[in-house]
């Protein structure tokens, strides 16, 4: 699909260019210009303008779509070309939509391979763990392209876009479902091996000191963040998948319930 498709009114199908869009188009063909190594002076002869309209256009980050459709006929795009281009310079998300959610919790191969993608899994170390064939292997990509969680690449590879340790949806299909169906699990055996932890702590708390605890544990959350970030481009075989459950709230065994006073007076 060529600019050239797109009417006077910035429509494309039933949807339209606004601002934000735009500004992130006209990024991208600053960076097109670059890669190719065309300059200003250069796009100017081009387009018949002069180099400090092109200047000014693009330090205001506004052009006529017009505009936009003779510069990508110079650097020969289309429109899915230049799309994807300011696609990649977007921040990744840090939360998924619902529907994500629960397509990746309806299919758990799909789960999979996006733990993969996002932790860096080569193709070749993802056969030698799992037991997907490459056609199998492109469609799941191909499944979280058309999601949106990921961007297909050569060479059956994804590059995510979202941050390595996005937040599930409070609340939302995967949190209901580790709840229901996969705390118990994790749960189930000892937590006495060498890179095992658990804490199981109980106390009384002022409304202040809850507050600092919270505080404490989303610096753990970043934390753990940076820890991945700093070993990411490790080989699979030099890591370890590690899943960390750090969770509060008021609460007591409900087995002291059975010695409450019943006569109002209160603990």
């Amino acid at each position: 699909m060529k600019l050239s498709e797109v009417d006077d009114r910035g429509s494309i199908g039933i949807g339209k260019i606004n601002l934000s869009l735009s500004v992130e188009l006209v990024d991208a063909l600053k960076r097109s210009l670059k890669a190719q190594g065309i300059t200003y002076k250069e796009l100017a002869q081009r387009i018949g303008l002069s180099e400090a309209a092109i200047k000014r256009m693009f330090s205001l980050k506004s052009m006529q779509l017009q505009r936009i459709e003779q510069i990508c006929n110079v650097l020969d795009l289309g429109l899915a070309e230049l799309a994807a281009e300011a696609a990649r310079a977007r921040a990744p998300m840090s939360e998924l939509s619902e529907a994500q959610e629960q397509a990746l919790v309806d299919a758990p191969e799909l789960l999979l391979a996006m733990f993969l993608v996002l932790n860096r899994w080569r193709f070749e170390d993802m056969q030698q763990h799992f037991r997907f064939t490459e056609p199998e292997w492109i469609r799941l990509l191909a499944r979280l392209d058309r999601l949106g969680i990921i961007e297909m690449l050569p060479g059956n590879r994804g590059r995510p876009l979202t941050s390595r340790n996005f937040r599930w949806r409070r609340n939302g299909p995967m949190e209901q479902h580790f709840r229901h169906h996969l705390l118990s699990e994790y749960f189930a055996d000892p937590f006495d091996g060498e890179q095992d932890a658990l804490y199981l702590l109980v106390g009384e708390l002022s409304v202040e000191g809850v507050r600092l605890l919270r505080e404490r544990l989303q610096e753990m959350t970043r934390e753990f963040d940076a820890l991945l970030l700093r070993d990411a481009t490790l080989a699979s075989k030099h890591k370890v998948g590690v899943s960390l459950v750090l969770a509060q709230k008021p609460w007591l065994l409900p087995s002291f319930g059975l010695y409450r006073r019943n006569d109002g007076v209160q603990m």
